[in-house]
């Protein structure tokens, strides 16, 4: 069993695929046991899948505020829900 702290390193590893498969295992079953560490590691996905859809997708391309607070709110209402 791993400790929360361990659990969150390989988290961030594996939203980037570096983690192994004894690691990903290993977090798998603390994320079964552990709800802090599940909602970490979904909200760690959720920014993962927005950064990549936004800084890739429109490198030049500034947003309004308009814009800004609808991200905002959007981010919000997920991490919430």
């Amino acid at each position: 069993m791993i400790d929360c702290s361990k659990a969150s390193s390989i988290c961030n590893k594996n939203q980037y695929c570096e983690a192994s498969f004894l690691d990903k295992l290993k977090l798998g079953l603390h994320i079964f046991l552990c709800k802090r560490c599940k909602l970490y590691s979904e909200q760690n996905e959720l920014m993962t899948k927005i950064f990549k859809i936004h800084l890739h997708k429109n490198k030049d391309v500034k947003l309004c505020k308009e814009d800004k607070n609808a991200l905002k709110n959007n981010l919000e209402k997920k991490i919430n829900s």
